[in-house]
């Protein structure tokens, strides 16, 4: 039945600070406007999230067990019903910590508090999420936590893996999805690895209004750069789709060859370019891509094409399987996929049920709707309608992990550090507090096994710390009043495992004052002696800090022999 509308009614104020509906707003009221029915919108967005648990618990069983093969067929599990439940699947509850940042702060949030978000999240990660994570809880603030300078995972899968939300709650809505991977993405990613995310969730956006593969995709594509190696391989893709149409195995051995075997295109792989084990999130993306295109809208077929394709392949049909779904709706999925949901079941680490999600993704979008000029419409029977203006993508500038541009040394203040509540390393606190009473340490890692000992490479009573990670250093830090009349100094004595080396740093008030390898051409019998002035800060209050920084990641253990202030 045609229906009539009344004149919008909006019934959320217009959100300040979130700069993702991509032009004026004003403008935007007489733009042409799509129109989709609330109702509708929540059918499809309840498919897009049944689609990414199909998908991610279908492929599970085979995640990384094949790495630069075709999965056999005879290899791919039956699907059950009661796989729709993935409460405990973290490629479904890590976006929903982002999920939670936007309902409590609004779209107005900054990415400063979104990163303060996801350090106080509490569940187990991998690749750039943990290593983004750990920059947080160490003080890196974002975008620096996710820049190649301070993660070395930087173009892996972690934010496509997440970003399904971003476009569920953008109905066509495309700047809204990539400005949200500007202030989700950037945490843990940078260059291809925000691309990848900004592509799927571009493609979620799409879906609610397009139904043809190919149209998802390319929508998908104008989300990003077009110099970016993920824009090339994804219209590779696309390419060798409609070369070979009919031969999916064709197109995915066009696709390892380029980007699985040839190094320029793994130029920042985590585990290096020759390493069967391939996490970029190019090639992962190109997965994706082949299940929705090959699958030719069969949801089985696609789920089992973008698995068998390997590598992550249980976040890749995860991805797949969701725009596929949105653009079906729930109302018209198959009873397999839903009869078994359990809509009281909890997804971890979340406040979350399936009824609470669908219901908060639903309020989150009606806030982005008006904040991006558009309005909720009520029809003459009294249904919703979201118009939504039409707008042009406007992609992320073009970078590049294997050439990044300048970090921006951006860091936590103290007061945002202790909104920082969730512990990151080994508590070394009481071996700290007698082996050098006053002074406290954080970031401590678990390698090589930090703590006090009574003897050690000559030494009688010796402490052993270690980096946190490749790139997060232990920090001693202490706040101490210098008499203002006296010649004050940093007495320390300092040495190295015999099998490696590390870089010794020392701050005051966040100044370096010294920056120093302590290794076999520093030492002699593997000990030094550094004396650090202080003069400059006497008669002051200042917070002193002592890094134990990694170089090389072998054998990074720093051994504290001494550590003293000393007034003359």
């Amino acid at each position: 039945m045609n229906r009539s509308l009344v004149l919008g009614v909006a019934v959320i104020p217009v959100l300040v600070g979130f700069a993702g509906c991509g032009g004026a707003r004003a403008s935007r009221q007489d733009a042409k406007m799509r129109q989709i029915s609330v109702e509708e919108y929540v059918d499809k967005m309840k498919a897009g999230w049944i689609g990414q648990m199909a998908g991610v618990g279908w492929g599970g069983p085979t995640e990384f067990r094949y790495k630069g093969v075709i999965i056999p067929e005879d290899q791919i599990p039956q699907w059950q019903p009661n796989l729709i439940n993935q409460f405990q699947q973290d490629d479904i509850y890590v976006e929903m910590t982002f999920l939670r940042t936007l309902e409590i702060h609004g779209f107005g949030v900054s990415i400063r508090q979104a990163g303060i978000d996801f350090a106080n999240s509490g569940y187990q990660l991998w690749h750039a999420n943990l290593a983004g994570r750990n920059n947080l809880r160490a003080g890196i603030a974002p975008p620096d936590s996710g820049h190649p300078k301070f993660n070395s995972h930087a173009d892996d899968i972690d934010y496509q893996i997440e970003a399904d939300f971003a476009g569920l709650i953008a109905p066509g809505m495309p700047n809204v999805a990539i400005q949200l991977g500007e202030l989700f993405g950037r945490l843990m990613n940078y260059g291809d690895g925000l691309y990848g995310g900004q592509f799927v969730a571009g493609m979620y956006a799409e879906a609610f209004f397009e139904t043809d593969r190919i149209k998802i995709v390319e929508a998908g594509l104008r989300c990003i750069p077009k110099g970016s190696q993920y824009h090339e391989c994804i219209s590779d893709v696309l390419a060798w789709y409609k070369q070979y149409p009919t031969d999916w195995a064709k197109a995915w051995q066009l696709i390892n060859e380029k980007y699985h075997l040839n190094p320029q295109y793994r130029r920042f792989s985590c585990s290096g370019p020759q390493d069967e084990f391939n996490i970029d999130a190019k090639i992962n993306g190109a997965y994706i891509v082949m299940g929705l295109l090959y699958g030719e809208g069969d949801l089985d077929k696609t789920i089992v094409i973008s698995t068998r394709c390997g590598q992550d392949s249980d976040c890749n049909p995860s991805n797949a399987a969701g725009v596929l779904f949105t653009t079906i709706g729930f109302k018209n999925l198959p009873e397999k996929y839903k009869s078994a949901l359990d809509p009281s079941g909890k997804f971890s680490h979340t406040p979350y049920n399936f009824p609470t999600l669908v219901r908060v993704c639903e309020k989150l979008t009606r806030q982005a709707v008006v904040n991006c000029g558009g309005k909720i419409a009520v029809d003459d029977q009294g249904a919703e309608h979201f118009m939504i203006p039409r707008s042009k993508p406007n992609p992320t500038p073009l970078e590049q992990s294997w050439d990044p541009k300048p970090a921006m040394g951006s860091r936590y203040t103290d007061e945002e550090m202790a909104k920082i509540t969730v512990a990151s390393g080994v508590d070394l606190s009481k071996a700290v507090e007698k082996f050098a009473p006053g002074w406290k340490i954080a970031r401590c890692g678990p390698d090589m096994e930090p703590g006090l000992r009574e003897e050690l490479r000559g030494r009688q009573n010796v402490l052993l710390t270690h980096p946190l990670s490749q790139t997060v250093g232990c920090v001693l830090t202490r706040t101490v009043s210098l008499p203002p009349n006296a010649k004050s100094s940093l007495k320390l004595e300092v040495g190295h495992d015999a099998r490696g080396d590390w870089d010794l740093i020392v701050r005051a008030d966040g100044e370096q004052l010294i920056r120093k390898t302590i290794g076999p051409d520093t030492t002699k019998l593997g000990w030094t002696e550094v004396d650090v002035d202080l003069s400059k800060f006497a008669g002051k209050r200042v917070k002193l800090e002592l890094v134990n920084e990694p170089t090389e990641w072998r054998y990074e253990a720093a051994l504290w022999s001494r550590i003293a202030i000393v007034s003359e």
